[in-house]
């Protein structure tokens, strides 16, 4: 799998693609399923256990409302929201895009995909270049998408 070394290119990569693409936060698609035999891509609602009929994953392309604002704050975004998979999921967590098709929603709401075709892992210097974007905003009221956290305040 290619790697996607900073956050231009992963922008450049949304521009250009005609196919759905989504970022996934994981071990990688070999540990999800992904074009393996019997093994089915699932991921599991963290609080009941239950299998989910498709993959955790958050949309790349930007949504009609934002307009032509810019393309590289939207996936810094996406990549920024879930950044604390790394710390819940362990060592080797990290995101990774693919081309896939939406199977559902899980219990948060969530798209629930199949991938259909691995493209790149995000490199660690697209990972910062994603954290130094999102603080460039400046916003007190906004952080990743971590319930503890939200708990903690």
């Amino acid at each position: 799998m290619d790697r996607l070394d900073d956050l231009d290119q992963l922008a450049e990569l949304v521009r250009r693609q005609d196919q759905e693409l989504y970022v996934r936060w994981s071990h990688g698609p070999v540990a999800d399923g992904v074009g393996g035999g019997e093994q089915t891509q699932t991921s599991r609602d963290g609080l009941t256990g239950v299998p989910l009929p498709g993959l955790s994953a958050n949309p790349l392309r930007p949504e009609p409302w934002w307009g032509d604002r810019s393309i590289r704050l939207w996936v810094a975004r996406r990549l920024y929201d879930y950044c604390h998979m790394r710390e819940l999921r362990g060592a080797g967590t990290f995101p990774w895009v693919f081309v896939g098709e939406r199977c559902g929603r899980g219990p948060d709401n969530e798209p629930l995909v199949q991938c259909r075709r691995p493209i790149a892992r995000v490199g660690e210097k697209a990972l910062h270049e994603a954290e130094l974007v999102i603080q460039e905003q400046h916003s007190d009221e906004w952080g990743p998408l971590h319930r503890t956290d939200q708990a903690d305040q």
